[in-house]
């Protein structure tokens, strides 16, 4: 069962519109506290969120297709505004769930916001709770969230109707990731590979694997000789090389010998046992694929000098979906994870952004301002860097917008060169660098690094920490508008009084 936030008001508990934020704090939990009490406190704006989480609805357990859960029936869950108010203050404050469900059990004006008061201060929240409610959100939901409350800002801005001009550009969320070598992503391909032949064999009463742990040393004993000879400093080359495809000929004799067993094992563990295992024997399949991919690329680049072509190459295991990108910035050669697109108006709010999987910037330019556009057709022009240009870019974007202001690549003709030194396109490129500012808040707020696991966490997190980043923004927005109506402070026998 499950609720928005319940109806009544019970003793000790405070309205959440009469919650008193301290304006002179500094720290970001009042402006995203400020931010959620702008959804509470607007009527219009409650309505269209409160509709939206009302689909935070988990689904049944063991049911194979994926149902929903009644949200009228069973034990109660815990309530929609609760997560919503949980997840923001997750990426808003970049902190890790432990930080969370401190803040969520201990911090008094956070409970309030949650609907506590002191009748329930022994009302406590789990951590695991905390983290199946949270991974409710979809990133099509908060999407939804984020149209509402940008749509919100801009009316406290009095920008709702007018036309917008947006700023465009990408940054790489790194995934939590060791740095890649083959013989690093054998060793874990074929750690858990053997982890999940011990459990097998321990729920099916073999003892084939009964020294597992032992085995899973001598790999990582040999790991370390090929780590040691690849960092050697010796001058002898000839000497060095030949230490190295040693080494690497024998871990790779162990990993292939632990693999035959492995699949050996499959074979008498689904022999032995009647019940279903489709899903433990996925994911031992899938880690002896890694093993022999990985064992295949160590052959070919190590024992035959051969260069692997960058489209068979896999840079984790476990995240999959991770992207080895290097943009040539000083002191960064290579970025480990996935790029992330974000267009932001210039009233500081994002307006929409897109995870770019095996994307370049080329090739999102025009779909990204399409995308906007659906959402905000008020949305006049837009201005890029060069990575965006292509001329077909030039030609399509011409349609949608009214000013389209996306610098040409290489030398210039007598016409773009015309084009590019206008003082409006001068002013916009110049203005472009104010995205940076975006990017490096949404990094310091949580998307430096995405620790979830796999595409669909990667996107939830993302969608999320732009979520929390318009809260915010709604919240230095109200922020500012509360300080000009109570005027400047002045210093009267060293205390702080309103000017008159």
């Amino acid at each position: 069962m499950r609720t928005v936030l319940h109806n009544q008001i019970n003793l000790g508990e405070e309205d959440i519109s009469k919650i008193r934020i301290d304006p002179k704090s500094r720290d970001d939990i009042p402006y995203l506290l400020l931010g959620l009490q702008c959804i509470w406190t607007n009527p219009e704006l409650k309505e269209a969120v409160f509709k939206i989480i009302q689909e935070l609805i988990p689904f049944r357990v063991g049911n194979a297709n994926k149902e929903k859960a009644s949200a009228d029936k069973g034990r109660p869950g815990m309530e929609q505004w609760t997560i919503l108010v949980l997840g923001v203050l997750r990426l808003g404050l970049n902190a890790d769930y432990d930080r969370i469900h401190e803040l969520a059990n201990q911090h008094r004006t956070i409970r309030q916001m949650l609907g506590h008061g002191f009748t329930d201060d022994k009302r406590e929240y789990t951590l695991k709770n905390i983290k199946d409610s949270i991974h409710l959100f979809t990133p099509e939901i908060l999407d939804r969230i984020n149209q509402e409350v940008v749509r919100a800002g801009h009316k406290l801005l009095k920008k709702n109707d007018t036309d917008l001009f947006g700023r465009c550009d990408s940054f790489v969320v790194e995934t939590n990731v060791h740095y890649p070598t083959d013989a690093n992503l054998l060793f874990d391909a074929m750690r858990k590979a053997i982890e999940e032949c011990a459990e097998l064999c321990k729920q099916s009463g073999l003892s084939t694997w009964r020294q597992s742990k032992y085995n899973i040393r001598q790999l990582k004993k040999q790991l370390r000789k090929i780590q040691t000879a690849v960092h050697s400093t010796s001058k002898d080359e000839y000497k060095r090389k030949k230490v190295l495809v040693e080494a690497n000929q024998v871990f790779i004799d162990q990993a292939e010998s632990y693999l035959k067993r492995a699949r050996a094992t499959r074979d008498a563990v689904s022999k032995v046992l009647s019940t279903n295992l489709i899903l433990s024997f996925t994911v031992l399949d899938n880690y002896m694929g890694h093993a022999e991919r990985q064992i295949d690329q160590i052959k070919r680049r190590v024992l035959l000098g051969e260069k692997i072509p960058h489209d068979e190459k896999v840079f984790s295991i476990f995240q999959p979906h991770t992207e080895w990108i290097s943009k040539g910035k000083a002191g960064v050669p290579v970025e480990l994870g996935v790029r992330v697109c974000v267009l932001e108006a210039n009233t500081g709010f994002i307006l929409h952004h897109r995870v770019m999987e095996k994307e370049t910037d080329d090739k999102i330019a025009v779909p990204m301002v399409i995308e906007t556009k659906h959402k905000f057709p008020n949305l006049k022009g837009c201005s890029f860097d060069k990575g965006f240009h292509t001329p077909q870019n030039q030609i399509d974007l011409k349609p949608e917008l009214d000013r389209v202001v996306l610098p040409k690549k290489g030398r210039l003709s007598v016409g773009d060169r015309e084009r590019e030194y206008a003082p409006e396109f001068f002013s916009a490129r110049q203005q472009h660098a104010a995205v940076e500012s975006a990017i490096n808040a949404l990094e310091v707020h949580g998307l430096d690094m995405c620790p979830d696991h796999g595409i669909d966490g990667f996107k939830r997190y993302v969608a999320l920490a732009v979520v929390a980043r318009n809260i915010h923004r709604l919240g230095a927005v109200i922020r500012s508008i509360d300080s000009k109506k109570r005027g400047p402070y002045k210093k009267t026998q060293g205390r702080l009084k309103i000017a008159a």
